[in-house]
């Protein structure tokens, strides 16, 4: 992931933990990885796997095809 795809990516994450009134600590619990990684991840310090992203996804309880089509939206947005 480039640069600005890792910021999108850690927008959206952010964007829908808070959404569904989740902590770090606990979507880093449901998702068998650390708070502190989901931290890196929604500061955009971190490119996550695929296998991350199907985890997360799943904790936050949204398909993976809107999680995706979100961080392409965040991503253009962001090159405005």
């Amino acid at each position: 992931m480039t640069n600005s795809y890792n910021r999108a990516f850690g927008t959206v994450l952010r964007s829908f933990r808070i959404e569904r009134r989740v902590t770090q600590e606990s979507l880093g619990f449901s998702a068998g990885r650390d708070r502190t990684y989901i931290s890196l991840l929604e500061l955009g310090q971190r490119s996550p796997t695929l296998d991350t992203i199907v985890v997360l996804c799943r904790a936050l309880n949204v398909t993976l095809n809107e999680f995706i089509a979100a961080v392409e939206r965040e991503a253009d947005s962001s090159v405005d």
